[in-house]
């Protein structure tokens, strides 16, 4: 007998997050300077002379030896297995001038005040252990088929670990939150047979996850005819040696299957595919009531189709290759065989609308704007025992998933991954008192209390990638060079140094950097006709020896990154410990963070879920 699932993995205190999180503000109120520091200004606001005092060779010296440049070594190995706390950091930045002074203790802070060295995150497979016991978990098709590397290593994860949740709570409902393309959705649906609603704003995002949907079932059902070939091809050859006992048993088999069946097959006639949503549909308020008559059809038959499928595919399976041939319609010499035939065709058709009809209802992309006030209900109108999931939810969408979680006693537990942390909103940004707004950082009192805040630049910061640079995917300094000196020229040229257009994408099609600057003017809409090639070229020639300086300048900032996002994860991790109704809730790293960086989940469980 398998093990059910038991007891969660320890979990961290409210009060040991709460130090944790205190631990990591208070260090990064001493480098916010330097986080809230734009490498685009670097040349105009003399920021290297105000914040570090090394000369750039130095920075980029110690770096190699300490920092991700440097081969990866454990912090104990780095410091010598030291005794090290948090007053060994106290000497980073002058107490004085609050410059960067100790390059090589930087690096190593940032190591330290890292989400693995704190000790806050709950190991991915400690935890998928604790949820199944030892249930195996479900094996099937490699994503990798029909998704770039990236999203393929996301979804395999991350899917799993959503149907071990589901599972542990006894769910099957699942509300993707920021769906998107609806990779997760489709997969979670089409490999764990849960019934998922996928959310997302865009309405032209919804409609193309509808046709996305339809190619992966397309592919997943070509996928599973072909293993079942292979699977049929060698019982075929078995069931040479046998074919009189073979044809005994079909016809045993299909006698009793056809039983069972007769008045579903007149249900069969009335239950299409159109059970499944238009992919026309432009929002919510249109589909509705075609939506509610959908899910009450599906109700009706959905368990009885599920057994019939597996019945027929059982069947099938079973039988030499040969027993299932359709026969042409012109052998009709035989009553008995046509009859046959008839029989044959009809588990045919029952098999393939069963099945299609199961998946089609798996699987619903809708279009919502998700808020804090969001009422799911007004959404999904069979709104059942769920959980909520979001893959990469963008800025304030991921701190709105936590708190519907903790608000709605439908939605029992909640695995959010969020990005796009310059997009979040934040309370004390602007130092405007809206005490009646919804805020995306901070969510925990702590903080709150303490009036924190990491800025936009900080929090843009927070999303750069430190361990693909580690493995040598070094920054585009060539390109950040380009605009730092086109910054320059804006503003001694023409005097503009604030402005709500933006350069994006020039420096991959322009040819060189006098072909940057004029394609970068005519973008900022300035007039480019007074400013001569000479002109240019004189800028670039003036800056192009302080290169390495903002080579170095951005080097800092990769490395201060991880204690950016250590603040704002366990800012949304403590929000969850002060909360009454919550059973478990942790950090956890789900994914390669060379493929993927963000890749720490905020998960939790409620109270009854895990009774």
């Amino acid at each position: 007998m398998s093990r059910p699932p038991g007891a969660l993995p320890p979990q961290l205190s409210p009060a040991a997050a709460a130090e944790a999180l205190g631990r990591a503000a208070r260090f990064l109120e001493r480098a916010l300077a330097l986080c809230r520091a734009q490498a685009v200004e670097l040349y105009t606001r003399g920021l290297w002379d105000r914040l570090v005092a090394p000369p750039p060779a130095a920075v980029l010296r110690a770096l190699r030896a300490a920092g991700p440049l440097a081969p990866r070594r454990s912090l104990a190995e780095a410091a010598g297995a030291a005794a090290w706390d948090d007053d060994t950091f106290s000497n980073v930045f002058c107490e004085n001038s609050k410059k960067l002074i100790d390059v090589h203790l930087f690096a190593l802070a940032a190591q330290y005040y890292s989400v693995s060295n704190l000790g806050v995150s709950t190991p991915l497979e400690e935890l998928l252990e604790a949820l199944r016991g030892d249930n195996q978990g479900t094996t099937g098709i490699k994503t990798d088929e029909f998704m770039n590397n990236k999203k393929s290593h996301e979804v395999q994860v991350m899917s799993e670990l959503v149907d071990n949740i589901a599972k542990y709570c006894g769910i099957k409902q699942v509300i993707d939150i920021g769906s998107g393309k609806g990779y997760l959705s489709s997969f979670l649906s089409m490999q764990y047979n849960l019934k998922v609603y996928g959310i997302d704003s865009s309405d032209t995002t919804t409609n193309g996850a509808h046709e996305r949907n339809r190619k992966l079932k397309k592919h997943w059902r070509a996928y599973q005819s072909r293993a079942r070939a292979n699977v049929e091809s060698q019982r075929s050859e078995k069931a040479n040696d046998r074919p009189v006992q073979s044809e005994i048993n079909c016809k045993a088999i299909t006698e009793k299957l056809l039983n069972k069946t007769s008045s579903l097959q007149h249900q069969d006639q009335v239950t299409t595919q159109d059970l499944a949503p238009s992919c026309g549909f432009t929002g919510i308020g249109t589909s509705e009531s075609s939506k509610q008559t959908e899910v009450d059809l599906a109700s009706q038959t959905q368990s009885d189709e599920s057994k019939l499928s597996e019945e027929v595919l059982a069947i099938l399976n079973v039988l030499p290759a040969d027993a299932v041939e359709v026969f042409s319609s012109s052998r009709s010499d035989c009553g008995e065989l046509c009859e046959e035939e008839k029989e044959q065709r009809k588990m045919a058709s029952l098999k393939a609308k069963a099945s299609k009809s199961r998946e089609s209802n798996l699987y619903f992309p809708l279009t919502s704007c998700i808020t804090a006030e969001t009422e799911l209900s007004d959404i999904i109108r069979d709104l059942e025992d769920c959980m909520m999931v979001g893959l990469h939810t963008c800025g304030d969408l991921a701190a709105n998933t936590l708190r519907i979680f903790t608000a709605k006693p439908e939605i029992k537990a909640v695995c959010s991954v969020g990005c796009c942390y310059h997009l979040l909103s934040e309370q004390f940004e602007n130092q405007e008192d809206s005490p009646e707004e919804v805020w995306g950082f901070p969510m925990s009192q702590y903080l709150k209390d303490k009036g924190w805040c990491c800025g936009r630049n900080a929090r843009m910061s927070a999303c750069l990638a430190l361990e693909r640079v580690a493995v040598g995917q070094m920054l585009p300094t060539e390109s950040l060079f380009y605009r730092a000196v086109l910054q320059v020229i804006i503003e001694e040229i023409y005097g503009v140094t604030k402005s709500d257009r933006h350069v994006g994408k020039t420096f991959s099609k322009s040819s060189s950097f006098i072909d940057y600057v004029r394609k970068s003017l005519k973008k900022l809409e300035l007039d480019d006709s007074k400013l001569p090639d000479s002109c240019i070229m004189d800028y670039y020639e003036k800056y192009k020896h302080r290169m390495n300086e903002l080579e170095a300048f951005n080097m800092l900032k990769v490395v201060l990154a991880p204690c950016i996002e250590v603040l704002i994860l366990l800012d949304r991790l403590c929000y969850l410990k002060e909360q009454d109704n919550i059973a478990w809730s942790g950090l956890v790293k789900l994914f390669d963070p060379v493929k993927s960086p963000r890749c720490y989940a905020v998960i939790a469980l409620k109270k009854q879920s895990c009774s």
